[in-house]
């Protein structure tokens, strides 16, 4: 199993890891299969979502916050509950169809590494299936 950093700046925030992936699946002359994405972060998840416009990200953040605050009726001690809510809405895996070495997303899909209490450095595990 091989991995990729990721290092945030911000407490809250999606990270394009989209061409990392693919230079992945380049470096490692990989063909067909299934290559599956898995962040054992309690407070980080991974999202594919529309990467062309940065407004999409802007409101999925802003509405995240509006939906779980950062100051809530939380009894976690940490004072990152909110984090860990909207981690386990991303969820924490993504699996992913590769074709001829390339990732079959959709026109404007990207893969995303959201954080939710950065700055932080952080790991996508990556494991490959052919198929």
């Amino acid at each position: 199993m091989d991995s990729i950093g990721v290092k945030s700046t911000k407490r809250e925030q999606f990270l394009d890891i989209t061409r990392e992936v693919q230079e992945y699946l380049s470096s490692n002359k990989m063909n067909s299969g299934v290559l599956t994405l898995y962040c054992s972060h309690t407070t980080a998840g991974l999202t594919i979502n529309e990467g062309a416009d940065p407004s999409v990200v802007r409101d999925i953040l802003v509405n995240l916050e509006r939906l779980i605050p950062r100051n809530g009726d939380y009894q976690h001690m940490e004072g990152n509950s909110d984090a860990h809510i909207k981690s386990s809405l991303m969820g924490p895996s993504l699996q992913l169809i590769v074709d001829n070495g390339r990732l079959m997303l959709g026109t404007w899909q990207k893969i995303f590494f959201t954080e939710f209490d950065g700055p932080r450095s952080r790991k996508v595990w990556l494991k490959w299936t052919t198929g």
